[in-house]
């Protein structure tokens, strides 16, 4: 039987529409900050700003203040470090099918490089003892309260010990070690970054257990069961895509991605890069077309971050400027459901003013519309300067490209 084929233009209407994205031609902006998670399954959270402005790209009448309290009031989203060993910030379903999916595969992660480091000279005379009877004072001394990672080193100081990593290199040095078990509890799902002690586009997070933080347990999530959810969500989300894009979302494996497919009930399709994609079977009718738009998204936005293989919305001449080496893509334009270039703000002495950089050509209302966007979000940043931070992408250090016409 032949394949539905789905082309780079449906994939577009697709991406827009679902990821709240499409304005009035959509499904309409978004109301609730866990209407955004959810939509987006996840949104990245590694830059503290990222959150918000991801935020504000699909919901512009949501205030900051009500991303806060989602975040630390109401608790109705948490950040958990799932996916890629990534952090996201997530609603409650999300977080617990994270969780059982990935997070035995992160945790397993984060706790051989910590051995790894603890092994060396300067380290504990055992160090699997070390690992074992620090989180056991970690998760004691946070149950019921909230401390930051500094508070709890000087909580414990039997167990505050740093281990010199890469001699003789620049980034060398002390490398403390309970700041990195808790981020191996946290992808375990045992601790959790609470309230941020620092503004909205900075993070100094306090730490506390998930329970204390959640006011329950987490519900337990087979990795069968919390993987194929999440498939299914990402399906929803960002299909069609290929085993390559699922894989490399999940940084899982294809085995247990082809696993996962086979627990649902999917269709394949034919994509315009000669690929194979899938689809969920109740999902396979065309979208309608969205009219062109302009948007302005953070860097490490979860729709620029979505996929693996992104030819259907970058043109691969623009990755240089947009992505740095490790692959982390920095704050875009969007046109018409294409990356066409990236956005800068003026900072320090500054004004503030964001300022669009173009990689190609434009139509003259596209040019209008970013503009109108840029203008719309300096308002919104207000006396914000939003620093590079370590993802900057190339761009966003030299911004040395075409500015838009005066």
């Amino acid at each position: 039987m032949t394949r539905p084929f789905v082309d780079d233009a449906q994939r577009r209407n697709r991406l827009q529409r679902r990821h709240l994205l499409a304005g009035a031609a959509g499904v309409g902006p978004a109301t609730s900050v866990v209407d955004v998670a959810d939509a987006m399954v996840g949104l990245h959270a590694t830059t503290a700003s990222t959150v918000h402005l991801s935020v504000w790209a699909r919901g512009p009448g949501i205030r900051r203040e009500t991303v806060d309290a989602a975040l630390y009031a109401e608790r109705s989203v948490v950040k958990q470090l799932a996916m890629r060993r990534t952090l996201f910030v997530m609603s409650r379903p999300v977080l617990a099918d994270a969780v059982g999916a990935v997070g035995s595969r992160v945790a397993a992660s984060e706790r051989t490089n910590l051995l790894r480091d603890l092994r060396r000279d300067d380290g504990p005379v055992d160090p699997e003892a070390w690992i074992a009877d620090a989180r056991t004072a970690v998760l004691a001394l946070l149950d019921g309260t909230e401390l930051t990672a500094a508070e709890i080193r000087k909580a414990l100081p039997d167990f505050d010990i740093a281990i010199v990593r890469d001699v003789g290199k620049k980034y060398g040095g002390p490398s403390q070690m309970l700041p990195r078990l808790l981020n191996h509890l946290a992808a375990a799902g045992e601790v959790v970054r609470g309230t941020n002690r620092a503004d909205w586009f900075a993070s100094r997070p306090g730490w506390t257990s998930m329970s204390s933080w959640l006011g329950e347990s987490l519900p337990a999530v087979t990795a069968a069961d919390g993987l194929r959810d999440l498939v299914a969500r990402w399906l929803r989300s960002f299909g069609p895509g290929t085993e390559t894009d699922l894989v490399w979302w999940l940084g899982s494996t294809k085995t247990a991605v082809r696993a996962a497919l086979a627990a649902l009930d999917v269709v394949e399709v034919d994509l315009s890069s000669g690929d194979v994609g899938y689809l969920l079977a109740d999902d396979v009718e065309p979208l309608d077309p969205v009219e062109p738009r302009a948007l302005l998204l953070p860097g490490l936005d979860p729709t620029t971050m979505g996929w693996k293989q992104r030819a259907f919305y970058l043109d691969d001449s623009h990755v240089r400027h947009l992505f740095d080496t490790n692959g982390n893509g920095g704050q875009t334009a969007w046109w018409d459901g294409r990356i066409v270039g990236g956005w800068v703000q003026d900072g320090g002495s500054g004004d503030g003013a964001v300022r669009i950089q173009l990689l190609e050509d434009v139509p003259p209302e596209g040019v209008r519309a970013l503009e109108s966007k840029a203008a719309e979000l300096a308002e919104w940043l207000g006396d914000v300067r939003l620093t590079q931070g370590m993802f900057a992408s190339p761009m966003m250090k030299n911004p040395v490209h075409r500015n838009l016409p005066a």
